[in-house]
């Protein structure tokens, strides 16, 4: 029987990768974010590769519309069987002197808050079930504290952190949760910076489900350039 993908935040880089690489293995898949006609482009790219897709847009911002879009997802293509949530950046990006309340905020917004109303819309369905996937990326910052990133990882770093009490916790349910962390960019072409192969990752830690974290590019190239104060 065939199995739904529903990633939050979709879009031509990233988004794209993972709905291929499911898509490719039978799965129907849903994409939201906001912008339907952008929405559109995508599902017919999908349908001509043979995946069946379909979109829903919604603000990722806007809670009420977030949990629609899921909801309308799973009425047309079925239960949610695996969550994806990888909204792009957005908002003014603050060093940590920098940093407000404000600015903070925006973040955990986006990235933390945002991930916790969707994985609450899924995971009702997935315990009765006792079976699904939620796949939580992060950026570097979330793993190595970087002052020129410092509100978005503080963000990203509270996502990971619960990605991995989800996991924790959800295991014994038969419910796998994980982060990813990207620690690249998503270059078509770029080996495994490629949205394809960064696909592939996704999938093969789907079928992993006693691992919490997979990691995509080079934290010590990271951690040397924040020493090196750039």
């Amino acid at each position: 029987m065939s199995k739904t993908l529903v990633i939050v935040g979709a879009g031509p880089g990233l988004g794209m990768g993972v709905a291929r690489a499911f898509g490719r293995r039978g799965f129907r898949v849903g994409l939201i974010a906001r912008t339907q006609g952008r929405l559109d482009a995508l599902v017919a790219d999908l349908a001509g590769q043979g995946i069946s897709a379909a979109a829903f847009a919604a603000d990722i911002l806007d809670r009420a519309a977030l949990t629609s879009a899921i909801e309308a997802a799973a009425d047309a293509l079925g239960p949610v069987d695996v969550l994806e949530y990888s909204p792009s950046p957005s908002g003014p990006i603050t060093t940590a002197v920098q940093t407000t309340a404000e600015s903070v905020t925006a973040q955990f917004e986006l990235h933390l808050l945002g991930a916790v109303a969707a994985v609450g819309q899924v995971l009702p369905g997935m315990r009765a079930r006792g079976a699904g996937t939620v796949l939580l990326t992060t950026g570097v910052s979330s793993m190595v504290p970087a002052p020129f990133l410092a509100n978005v990882g503080a963000a990203m770093a509270g996502l990971r952190n619960w990605a991995h009490t989800l996991h924790a916790e959800l295991r014994p349910e038969g419910i796998h949760a994980a982060t990813v962390t990207i620690a690249s960019g998503v270059v078509p072409g770029g080996g495994e910076a490629d949205p394809d192969a960064i696909g592939a990752r996704y999938h093969r830690l789907y079928r992993q489900p006693d691992r919490v974290e997979e990691v995509i590019g080079d934290l010590t190239a990271f951690r040397a350039l924040v020493a090196g104060g750039h």
